[in-house]
């Protein structure tokens, strides 16, 4: 069934998501009252004092300028106590953000951007093969477009100290990391907080040019290191096109797992461009207790047997492995790790054919900030399992 979209939607939509991510506020129903309220009177203000066609102006909304359309000419407008500033003439005004172009991941039309190509040696291509070999973004393309994909990046290397990205500029190139260590700083009241950091694996970037918002961080090279570039024209047309088709496939369920509730809407709809998918065979091991952490999963289809090795009080050696818990579909695991800077205390093994979504431990960090005290509640409930297995405890917290 055919839906035709009314005239203006996708425009007036888009300019209160762009807001909505720019300012984070708490309240989205309160947020949507004062933005459109604002708007309404702005184009109130304007149909009575101009008949003319519509232009778009900026509006000021909590000290930041808005995209919105309204009835007016090129001329000066007289002051008044609104909130809202007259047109500024574009040759005056600041360079237009790049993320202020709309982009339609769902159209079908043949792409007008000529492709991108940066030659490479066969020992550099090599080296970026097994860079991207693990980027979950890369996980949707095909052969061809991958092929597309790894023709268009380009290398760049970094010193130390060096600011890849600055949290609050346009969204240029998405990086993947070749080599070494890079901190993830975000600022909050006025001050720079390191939230994180890459250590030679991973990718960043992406969700300025998926969202079409300033940057969300800062990225500042520890080492001396190298990364590589991929330009947004060519990040959209094949990258964001084929998170698009993911999307339809995944936020219905997103929704539905118990532990994201608590996240806004955005923020689940973040979580689903940046997770993958892998499946697994019966009795196929997914995590092996003991080693690094690197991912979170959550249970898309089949079921999940959690076990952990015991051990006898004679030798004290690792005995058998003893079964502590079973996720099913919409339950998550491998957080442990993640929560508590630790290995991985238990081991999972696949139920039948199983179908997981993964979130690799850097978008973990970075989306599911606000889920970690769920987690960390949940550490209590495995030690009184671990009491009713064993006898004893074990210490999961830090």
């Amino acid at each position: 069934m055919s839906i035709e979209i009314p005239p203006g939607l996708t425009e007036l939509l888009q300019g209160y998501t762009v807001e909505v991510l720019r300012q984070r506020p708490p309240d989205l129903v309160q947020f949507a009252i004062q933005y459109f309220t604002r708007l309404k009177e702005a184009r109130t203000h304007d149909d009575s004092s101009s008949g003319v066609k519509s232009h778009v102006k900026g509006v000021v909304f909590d000290g930041e300028p808005m995209q919105t359309e309204s009835n007016g000419d090129e001329e000066d407008e007289e002051d008044d106590d609104s909130d809202f500033e007259p047109p500024i003439p574009q040759r005056f005004g600041r360079r237009v953000s790049v993320c202020a172009e709309a982009f339609n991941p769902d159209e079908d039309e043949e792409d007008s951007e000529p492709r991108v190509v940066h030659p490479k040696t066969d020992e550099q291509r090599s080296r970026l093969q097994e860079a991207c070999r693990d980027i979950l973004l890369f996980k949707t393309l095909d052969q061809e477009q991958i092929s597309q994909v790894l023709d268009a990046m380009f290398e760049r290397r970094v010193q130390t100290g060096e600011h890849v990205i600055d949290q609050g500029d346009d969204g240029d190139n998405f990086y993947v990391i070749e080599r070494g260590v890079y901190d993830i700083f975000v600022k909050r009241d006025d001050k720079n907080n390191c939230v994180g950091k890459y250590d030679n694996h991973g990718s960043f970037g992406e969700l300025a040019l998926m969202y079409n918002t300033p940057r969300a961080a800062t990225i500042v090279a520890t080492t001396e290191g190298a990364l590589w570039g991929l330009d947004r024209v060519t990040f959209r047309r094949l990258v964001l096109k084929n998170n698009a088709k993911k999307r339809r496939m995944y936020e219905t369920f997103i929704e539905s797992v118990p532990l994201l509730k608590s996240l806004e809407v955005s923020e689940r709809m973040k979580i689903v461009d940046v997770i993958g998918m892998k499946a697994y065979q019966d009795g196929e091991r997914i995590i092996t207790q003991g080693d690094k952490a690197d991912c979170f999963y959550i249970v898309e289809s089949g079921e999940v047997k959690i076990m952990m090795k015991s051990k006898t009080k004679a030798d004290q050696q690792d005995n058998h492995e003893v079964e502590i818990a079973r996720c099913i579909c919409g339950q998550y695991f491998g957080e442990l790790a993640l929560v508590t800077n630790k290995p991985r205390a238990a081991s999972a093994y696949a139920v039948g054919e199983v179908k997981c979504l993964i979130m690799d431990i850097q978008a973990f960090e970075r989306l599911l900030g606000p889920c970690k005290e769920i987690m960390k509640r949940n550490i209590a409930h495995y030690e009184e399992q671990l009491v009713a297995l064993f006898g004893s405890s074990m210490d999961l917290r830090d």
